[in-house]
């Protein structure tokens, strides 16, 4: 039997533009490297689908704040602690074996998976 995926629901027109202007915000303002501004703006894209922690698996907690940075935006508060396709990450389900979740981003506890792989999607 195939499972059905559950996909993001679509933006609304209100999501939608709040979503591009912060997006046209960071690009207008921002300042530096800009492979920097480019990974800013995907994991922003992408957050709503995975949510938040799949975005802590992926990316280190130091990232994440420079990525909150030049988005101002707070990823905690910006999406969903798990998103409709959070299933579809290595990290993410490696991580559902251990107790605890901080650990594993603080890098307390490792998973058993290459850090490559837990930047992979399936």
């Amino acid at each position: 039997m195939v499972k059905k995926r559950i996909h993001a629901s679509p933006l609304s027109p209100e999501d939608a533009t709040r979503m591009f202007s912060v997006m046209d915000h960071a690009v207008h303002e921002f300042k530096g490297q800009l492979d920097e501004l480019e990974s800013a703006i995907g994991m922003y894209v992408l957050g709503r689908h995975v949510g938040w922690k799949v975005l802590y698996l992926v990316h280190s907690k130091k990232t994440i704040a420079k990525y909150e940075q030049i988005l101002g935006i707070t990823v905690r508060e910006e999406f969903p602690e798990i998103g409709p396709e959070a299933d579809r990450s290595l990290a993410f389900n490696a991580v559902q074996a251990v107790s605890n979740f901080w650990k594993v981003v603080s890098g307390a506890h490792k998973l058993p998976i290459s850090r490559e792989e837990r930047r992979s999607i399936s």
